[in-house]
């Protein structure tokens, strides 16, 4: 999986319609093995984009779980501990 898409499920407050949107971003980008497209695929680039943001959205919000929900910023501070660790930084 690319490194740039993080889960998205389970966090409090739920995940925003642009964090949705990014992660679709991340996907295409990894699968089409392209950061930006050329003029005669832009279109079809755009549309994956957005109907990956339409499903994942309705996956996202879909899932029930038992599990007590993640606090963004407790998550984000063992990421930034494990990046330190992690790049020396």
């Amino acid at each position: 999986m690319c490194r740039n898409i993080k889960p998205l499920n389970n966090f409090e407050p739920p995940a925003t319609d642009e964090e949705i949107h990014q992660a679709a971003l991340q996907f295409v980008r990894k699968i089409s093995g392209t950061v930006r497209p050329s003029a005669g695929n832009q279109m079809n680039f755009d549309q994956a984009v957005e109907d990956i943001s339409l499903i994942s959205a309705r996956l996202i919000r879909g899932l029930i779980t038992q599990a007590p929900a993640r606090n963004r910023e407790v998550e984000g501070a063992k990421a930034r501990a494990r990046n330190t660790v992690r790049f020396g930084r």
